[in-house]
């Protein structure tokens, strides 16, 4: 039967790997990382993209009216949550990448893989 469809395993191969990067997607799109400023009074959520889920003030923030100091501990907050789920992401999706990737040099938007792999298998 493969010498007549020498393309059937190629497909499977592609529908096998195709769902495998689906999986780690939801995967991926799961995680959830808190990170808390230094002195407690910010509490920043983010998803397995980095993006915002979540933002807590403590009222006490508001004590002190130096809103430059208010911004710069949300954003490190947030930028320390975002990178521990980047780390994350990276562990969910390391099957798929080189060895040694790093969160910096690694891109984990699998969209346009999945694109190319469904064109590849004949739009399917």
């Amino acid at each position: 039967m493969e010498a007549l469809f020498p393309g059937a395993d190629m497909y499977a191969d592609y529908e096998r790997l195709a769902e495998d990067v689906r999986t780690m997607q939801e995967r991926m799109a799961g995680i959830r990382v808190t990170a808390d400023s230094g002195d407690g009074l910010i509490s920043v959520t983010v998803g397995g993209a980095g993006e915002l889920i979540e933002l807590w003030l403590d009222p006490r923030v508001y004590r002190t009216l130096d809103s430059a100091a208010l911004a710069e501990s949300i954003t490190e907050t947030m930028h320390r949550a975002a990178a521990d789920s980047q780390e994350k992401g990276l562990a969910i999706a390391a099957s798929f990448l080189p060895e040694g990737a790093t969160p910096e040099g690694t891109d984990l938007r699998f969209g346009p893989l999945l694109h190319r792999l469904d064109e590849r298998a004949g739009g399917r």
